[in-house]
């Protein structure tokens, strides 16, 4: 079981706390750090100092880490246009020299697009779709020939389709809830699907969807990874597990029921619950970014337990 540290730094981080966090995640042996996409605090979160870029922080974290991915949960597709973002994604992948993964998804929080002036169209799933196809298109695309793209929200002509990423490809997440249109999309563009904040039966019949979805496009259902991302929480005794729910301004037993808390033990046992329903990959939600013996804890006596 691979765990990822996942962050929410629209909730209040400077890049320095991030880089910070990121180095900690790369020396106590996680897969990668994760962070979401988003420009205003949710909550009663103050969000100070303000919004940090996904896109440019992650750029600034592969010239200071040298192991651990590095990617989005997800990335708005209503914050840039795909052909942008194409290139965004490969140069970073290029700087952190083949780490990056693309988490892509429609965007939802119309609050923070009113907040900064950014366009929030009525129609976002049939945009994403496009948008899969111009990223991938572009990074398919052979060397010396050009790409174009005649759609319904975008098109493209005789585009370079530069730069590549170091493999040529970076890897695709796309996930969510919907019981239709997105493990289609998944089916056809996605390296990994991920389901985010769900119960292990709300998991277990969304990755049966998707599965079923890659069956009937001729793709191996195992050529995907599922993963999933969870809320964590964990303490060595009740209650250092209850001081640090409260520092996230949760409860410790809706924590348990809806995330991973409680005891070493308690979240390695849950943990294992979801790889019997076919995840291969977790994405610890860390809220509290300046709580690092946290994630020592939980690189001790979780990472360790299940490696």
């Amino acid at each position: 079981m691979d765990l990822r540290i996942f962050t929410e730094p629209q909730q209040g981080a400077s890049y320095d706390t991030l880089l910070t966090v990121a180095q900690a995640t790369e020396a106590l042996g996680f897969d990668a750090f994760f962070r979401s996409d988003h420009y205003v605090a949710m909550g009663s979160a103050d969000g100070l100092p303000g919004p940090t870029d996904a896109w440019i922080t992650l750029a600034g974290l592969a010239r200071e880490t040298e192991r651990i991915k590095l990617g989005t949960l997800m990335t708005a597709g209503t914050f840039r246009l795909p052909g942008v973002l194409a290139i965004q994604v490969a140069q970073v992948d290029q700087m952190s020299g083949g780490r990056v993964e693309l988490g892509l998804g429609a965007g939802w929080f119309e609050e923070e697009h009113r907040a900064y002036g950014i366009p929030f169209p009525k129609e976002k799933f049939a945009r994403l779709e496009e948008q899969l196809a111009i990223v991938t298109g572009l990074w398919g695309t052979e060397v010396g020939k050009t790409f174009s793209y005649e759609g319904t929200h975008y098109q493209l002509t005789d585009s370079p389709a530069l730069p590549k990423p170091v493999g040529g490809k970076v890897p695709v997440l796309i996930g969510g809830h919907g019981a239709t249109r997105t493990p289609r999309l998944a089916a056809q563009y996605a390296d990994e699907f991920n389901i985010p904040f769900a119960s292990i039966e709300d998991s277990e019949r969304q990755f049966g969807r998707v599965r079923a979805a890659a069956e009937a496009v001729g793709r191996r259902p195992d050529d995907l990874v599922y993963s999933n991302a969870l809320v964590v929480c964990v303490g060595r005794d009740d209650a250092e597990v209850a001081r640090r729910a409260a520092a996230i301004g949760r409860e410790v037993d809706e924590l348990k029921a809806n995330g991973l808390a409680g005891s070493p033990a308690e979240v390695v046992d849950k943990i294992g619950r979801y790889g019997e329903i076919g995840a291969s990959r977790i994405y610890l939600q860390l809220l509290d970014l300046h709580d690092l013996d946290h994630l020592e804890l939980i690189s001790a006596q979780v990472q360790t337990e299940l490696s």
